[in-house]
């Protein structure tokens, strides 16, 4: 009885050290979505303020982008 006791103790004990790190990362990757969603809202501010402030730029880049892309991906 004392070994079922003891293997019974040492599964509990394994299975909170690994909901304890489960949930340390589920809370670190929450916390690491955050910050990536406000680096997503600066650069797409930023960008837009780009285009605002260069509009002819931004065009010119569109433009090229496009053919490269359509170039690259046409080529048999």
């Amino acid at each position: 009885m004392e070994i079922t006791d003891k293997v019974s103790n040492s599964a509990h004990a394994a299975y909170d050290k690994i909901a304890d790190a489960t949930s340390q990362a589920v809370e670190t990757l929450g916390e690491k979505g955050e910050q990536l969603k406000k680096t997503e809202q600066q650069l797409m501010k930023n960008c837009r303020g780009y285009i605002r402030e260069n509009p002819m730029t931004s065009v010119s880049i569109a433009v090229a982008a496009g053919f490269l892309l359509s170039r690259l991906f046409s080529r048999p």
